[in-house]
């Protein structure tokens, strides 16, 4: 089981991850609001401005407040 960081002590489980994202697109602002409406939102940014946005197959949204491209960088190398 590889585990990606998402910051401050926060990690998911590399193959659970379906898509990162960046925060700004206005698709993934809507995303966030409907996550959040549902009880779907895991919010791991510290208080920091959120970068990415990480989805799951279980449906679940992580922010993060690393750099999309860091994020893939690190589910690349676990594999």
């Amino acid at each position: 089981m590889k585990v990606v960081s998402l910051g401050f002590d926060n990690g998911i489980v590399a193959r659970r991850i379906v898509a990162v994202a960046n925060a700004s697109a206005a698709p993934m602002k809507r995303l966030r609001e409907e996550a959040r409406k549902s009880h779907r939102l895991v919010d791991v940014t510290n208080g920091r401005r959120t970068r990415a946005i990480v989805v799951t197959d279980s449906g679940h949204i992580f922010l993060s407040s690393i750099q999309p491209q860091t994020l893939t960088q690190r589910i690349e190398e676990a594999g």
